[in-house]
């Protein structure tokens, strides 16, 4: 039987919150109405919220019983769970949702989809440039023209 793979930062401490949350999900469920028979209202969720305590227990016995991986402290969880292309897009979809009442949906959607498409992607600017395009014109054609959407516009030429 081959060893176990070694946890990746923050496993265990994840596992911890699953079984925490798989609790308070279980004492939520038995307060709709207690165990007071099989048809009261709380018997599915007590039954789904007790499966999940149960599949929370084996997931924290098995990190417990995994080797630690090397230890890079909160540097190396942040670097793992964050790393530089994640939150870039992370970053480019908030500036999207900030963009879309300036600039209007299609516009928005247009710059969004040919930058993530570039980023993502890499067969140059004019491949994404137009990929974006097409999917922006299929999108109008579809929601505005066939299922008759107002899709919003922007605050700089409406």
């Amino acid at each position: 039987m081959p060893s176990p793979a070694p946890l990746r930062p923050g496993e265990r401490l994840f596992a911890l919150l699953l079984v925490l949350f798989a609790g308070f999900a279980f004492h939520q469920s038995h307060a709709i109405s207690g165990f007071e028979g099989l048809t009261t209202g709380g018997v599915m969720p007590m039954l789904a919220s007790g499966v999940m305590v149960v599949t929370a227990l084996v997931i924290l016995s098995d990190t417990l019983r995994r080797p630690q991986a090397e230890t890079r402290g909160l540097r190396g969880l942040v670097a793992y769970l964050f790393p530089l292309r994640v939150v870039l897009f992370a970053a480019l979809v908030a500036a999207y949702g900030a963009a879309i009442p300036l600039l209007g949906f299609l516009v928005a959607s247009g710059g969004l989809l040919f930058v993530a498409i570039w980023m993502l992607w890499t067969r140059g600017p004019l491949v994404a440039l137009v990929l974006a395009l097409a999917s922006v014109g299929a999108i109008h054609v579809l929601f505005r023209m066939v299922f008759k959407v107002v899709l919003p516009g922007g605050s700089l030429w409406s």
